[in-house]
């Protein structure tokens, strides 16, 4: 299964770390609108993705909850019939909710730098260090700490959950 290392941050300059990320990545990265509809699982984390005109994937993955870079083994699979899947899913596991977001997507070297607009939460930043053969976690974390640097993200800014959980903590506390 592949992997990769991730952080999650809220973000208080979106356009600061975009302007940084468009530096760092020579682009001027890719906006994409995005669906995910999280299904009720026995073991990690299940998810049709749908990105607007793009695709749709079906994405397992697997992550401890903590702050700061940490490993996730996830598998992707490609679908054709998104909304058939989804009714499939949606009877035999239930839905356990839905994150809707606006991303813009910067690759730099092998990192997936997202800064997205959540609906409902707000501003936030993700890397995604996508790990190469034979590289260990604790490169993949030092990579992500580099960039965390270059990109001005303070430590204090790091999240440990999911959108998803933070939309349901916000439901119940409403």
């Amino acid at each position: 299964m592949p992997g990769n290392v991730e952080i999650k941050a809220k973000l208080n300059d979106v356009e600061g770390v975009q302007k940084i990320a468009a530096e760092l990545s020579h682009s001027s990265g890719e906006t994409l609108v995005q669906e995910d509809v999280f299904f009720l699982s026995p073991n990690g984390r299940l998810k049709l993705r749908t990105i607007k005109d793009v695709r749709s994937e079906l994405i397992f993955y697997d992550r401890p909850d903590k702050i700061g870079p940490k490993f996730s083994d996830y598998s992707k699979t490609d679908i054709g019939n998104p909304e058939s899947l989804k009714e499939t899913l949606r009877q035999a596991l239930g839905i356990k909710g839905v994150v809707k977001k606006v991303r813009k997507l910067y690759m730099v070297g092998q990192t997936r730098v997202h800064v997205d607009n959540v609906e409902g939460l707000g501003d936030f930043m993700e890397l995604e260090v996508m790990m190469k053969e034979g590289q260990t976690t604790e490169e993949g974390q030092q990579i992500a700490e580099d960039l965390m640097d270059k990109l001005g993200v303070k430590q204090s800014d790091l999240l440990s959950g999911a959108y998803m959980d933070m939309i349901l903590k916000k439901t119940d506390a409403a």
